[in-house]
């Protein structure tokens, strides 16, 4: 095969790795009931004028499964991871007892879980037009391409079979992320 080609092809193989990889990231904020310092991933807070990852202002913990801890390593830091929390609007009410920042993860109502599962279909939508786009953006390249019509065709459905393994790959990623969340 071509090399140019071999490039094209993996290069869209890359960013279908990259639509997969940011898919399962967002699943992992879609809470399924159980408190997990992952929930907290996407707060971020103001330290000293700057926007910065709660991760790296506090300890995040599970004491167990209903619970977070948010520790500051800074006293002076509680007011504002408790506004960077809200401000996420993840749907958790902080309770700031002076030390640290307790959230109580409360159970998932049936209609919650239809939320989240919405919440998760967009997000799976998202990714599968982050496939389709990698591979129009391959199948452009390819017809840039200085090469015979034959390596054109071959290399195109080449294109095809990776992105239906890939979409295949995200919905069996959507069905185990809606079992999750649906089982009580």
């Amino acid at each position: 095969m071509n090399e140019d080609i071999q490039f094209i092809l993996d290069s869209a193989k890359e960013s279908m790795d990259a639509a997969i990889k940011h898919l399962e990231k967002q699943f992992v904020n879609i809470r399924a009931g159980k408190a997990s310092p992952a929930m907290l991933g996407s707060v971020m807070v103001d330290y000293y004028g700057s926007q910065t990852p709660l991760s790296q202002v506090a300890n995040v913990n599970t004491p167990d499964g209903r619970t977070i801890t948010v520790q500051p390593w800074e006293k002076n830091m509680l007011q504002e991871i408790e506004r960077g929390i809200m401000y996420a609007n993840l749907g958790f009410n902080p309770m700031n007892n002076g030390d640290t920042i307790i959230i109580n993860v409360p159970p998932l109502t049936e209609e919650r879980r239809r939320d989240l599962v919405k919440q998760a279909k967009i997000e799976t939508e998202d990714a599968k037009i982050s496939i389709r786009t990698a591979r129009k953006d391959a199948n452009d390249d390819i017809k840039k391409a200085d090469v015979s019509e034959d390596l054109q065709k071959n290399a195109e459905a080449d294109i095809q079979k990776l992105t239906d393994k890939y979409v295949l790959k995200i919905d069996s990623l959507m069905d185990v992320k809606e079992k999750e969340i649906m089982t009580v």
